[in-house]
């Protein structure tokens, strides 16, 4: 299938400062992340750290909450700050909430609905 690619809208949890980025969608990541110097930017706050186990091995990152908006679709939603990783990559955690899945066939993004079990 390939890559999928998005724009994302992300900001701070106010929204009073929010950016456009391509980001890679990334079916093998749980959580979205952002990298440090975008993190900065938007003056996204940590809130916490996370051990999470990576393919160099357990490293320990920076929690936050992000506004995050995909094709029409947002909400504030917890996130990773990465010093490691130089681009947005929106893991599978952000597309469920958001109410949007990869299609195999197209290798785009389509709506879904949630599941509550």
């Amino acid at each position: 299938m390939g890559h999928i690619w998005v724009t994302v809208r992300i900001g701070n949890e106010d929204g009073s400062k929010v950016i456009e980025a391509r980001a890679l969608v990334d079916t093998g990541a749980t959580m979205t992340v952002i990298p440090r110097d975008i993190a900065k930017e938007l003056g996204l706050r940590v809130t916490g750290k996370s051990r999470v186990e990576t393919g160099a091995g357990v490293i320990e990152v920076d929690r936050s909450r992000a506004y995050i908006e995909i094709m029409g679709k947002a909400d504030v939603l917890p996130v990773l700050i990465s010093d490691i990783i130089d681009k947005v990559l929106i893991g599978v955690t952000t597309l469920e909430l958001l109410e949007l899945e990869v299609d195999p066939i197209t290798g785009r993004l389509r709506e879904r609905t949630l599941l509550l079990y």
